[in-house]
């Protein structure tokens, strides 16, 4: 791509926290570049790689910090030390930003949002049956539409970052940032959809959601506990039924997968409890990247 077909320049600081990130991180650094984010305020925080992200990065001229230690609060934390400008958007390293998604979100928060995020879309080709009966369900949940989390892209204004210090030691920095603000202080981009990938096998979709559960039960602890000043949201159980089923009645066999595995995940949570130092994510969907993660609607 030539540098006059480049849109100008936004001014804008993206973090991305990468941990062994090298078959995606390529192409997230290229889709950004590509949207005019400068170089220079794309700040890839590796740790703990024992591959080649942080050379992919810095093939790209962005700034990258090379951490031994794991942990995504820590590599977050990091990142936020040397960026620079605001609005900020904190960005998962296998998402591949949209076109035009910087600008719009950058408008929402100039319209006055303290918080941003595109639309999302669960891409369930590549996934087994049970994966995809989940995600029928999961993806059409209200809390996708007013929440920050699950979409692997999240921007912030300068006043809105100012409501907290770091990242807590957690691993749900997604539902901590969402516990920030109030829903008036939300804005979803209606015109700027994220594909995120669902897992490849029923196993990584249980063990991503047992992740996820053991993570929100851990932040949801600490808030009442005084830990953390923030009100974290409840859990809705019903949600799935009132507002999923019941208005798409041919949505209930789905149901049945979804319920079974939401109850055996919420089960195995309960187990043990989540290391600040893990990444919780998907290996499976690391494995290619072929489909586009992003598109206009």
């Amino acid at each position: 791509m030539t540098t006059s077909s480049r849109p100008d320049i936004v001014d804008v600081s993206v973090v991305i926290a990468a941990y062994n990130e090298e078959s995606v991180i390529g192409a997230c650094l290229d889709a950004l570049l590509s949207e005019g984010v400068a170089a220079e305020n794309i700040i890839v925080s590796a740790n703990a790689c024992r591959d080649r992200t942080v050379e992919v990065a810095q093939q790209r001229g962005v700034t990258t910090i090379d951490r031994a230690e794991p942990g995504k609060a820590a590599a977050l934390n990091a990142a936020d030390a040397v960026a620079t400008t605001f609005p900020r958007i904190y960005l998962d390293a296998d998402i591949r930003v949209p076109r035009g998604s910087v600008s719009s979100l950058v408008g929402l928060l100039e319209s006055g949002a303290l918080a941003a995020v595109p639309r999302r879309r669960l891409a369930t080709a590549g996934s087994p049956v049970l994966v995809k009966a989940y995600s029928a369900i999961n993806e059409r949940l209200p809390v996708f539409r007013t929440g920050l989390f699950g979409r692997g892209m999240i921007a912030v204004s300068q006043s809105g970052r100012a409501r907290f210090a770091q990242f807590p030691a957690m691993v749900a920095d997604d539902l901590f940032l969402d516990s920030q603000f109030t829903p008036a202080e939300r804005a979803e981009a209606t015109d700027v959809v994220v594909t995120v990938e669902a897992p490849r096998t029923t196993r990584a979709l249980l063990n991503r959601l047992v992740r996820v559960r053991r993570g929100n039960a851990e932040m949801r602890e600490a808030a009442t506990a005084g830990e953390l000043n923030v009100a974290v949201r409840r859990s809705d159980r019903w949600s799935w039924l009132r507002d999923v089923v019941l208005p798409n009645p041919w949505l209930v066999f789905a149901a049945v997968p979804y319920v079974a595995l939401t109850a055996l995940a919420g089960a195995l949570a309960r187990r043990t409890r989540p290391s600040a130092d893990a990444w919780g994510r998907d290996e499976t969907t690391r494995t290619t990247n072929a489909r586009e993660s992003g598109a206009r609607s």
